[in-house]
């Protein structure tokens, strides 16, 4: 397992366990609770999906794919420790899944949009040693219900498999328009202001 792979499943694991504890607390408390996935990937300078998608450069989206699949796998690992726990973190889960099915693929793509520009604008500040647009900015993104597709990895990872098998299909397709607009907001910056860099 290469460097670049094992600090993307760390990241993962990083967001899973914070994404546990907003399925165990939820609400605002929750909300401010899941910065510290963030606050461990910027200071560990883990590879996040959304912490990278906005400072990549053309010739490097394949790194960005295998960075989103070892995002997944981190998730994927805290997910499997989620199913131990007696908090009823399952059933949280699925109300979020069913929430962006019933939302549909378009519409939690253009809220990923939403996601990606804060997270870009959040890491940006953090490698300045600003912390304070991440400590807002992650639980403004989960109040406003703009959707992250490593959070919502790990959620939809927790959801009972039966569930997971029967929505499938609908599951990927609104899962790939989230992504994708993570990405598109993550380069919100660079794509209106015209810079090379968002810093």
């Amino acid at each position: 397992m290469n460097t670049l792979l094992r600090s993307s499943v760390l990241a993962g694991i990083a967001i899973g366990i914070a994404g546990f504890g907003y399925l165990a607390i939820g609400g605002l408390a929750g909300a401010v609770l899941f910065s510290f996935g963030l606050l461990t990937v910027v200071g560990y300078r883990l590879k996040l999906y959304t912490g990278t998608a906005g400072f990549i450069k053309k010739n490097e989206l394949g790194q960005l794919l295998l960075i989103l699949g070892g995002n997944i796998i981190g998730c994927l690992l805290v997910a499997l420790l989620s199913r131990m726990s007696p908090l009823g973190l399952q059933e949280s889960a699925q109300k979020i899944l069913e929430l962006r099915l019933s939302t549909g693929a378009l519409r939690c793509g253009l809220l990923g949009i939403g996601c990606g520009f804060i997270m870009t604008t959040a890491v940006t500040f953090a490698r300045e040693k600003n912390y304070l647009p991440l400590l807002f900015g992650v639980p403004m993104f989960i109040i406003c219900g703009f959707t992250h597709c490593v959070a919502d990895a790990f959620y939809y990872l927790c959801v009972p498999l039966g569930f997971m098998k029967e929505h499938a299909l609908e599951i990927l397709g609104v899962y790939a328009c989230i992504v994708l607009g993570n990405f598109i907001g993550c380069n919100l910056y660079r794509l209106i202001a015209g810079s090379s860099s968002a810093n």
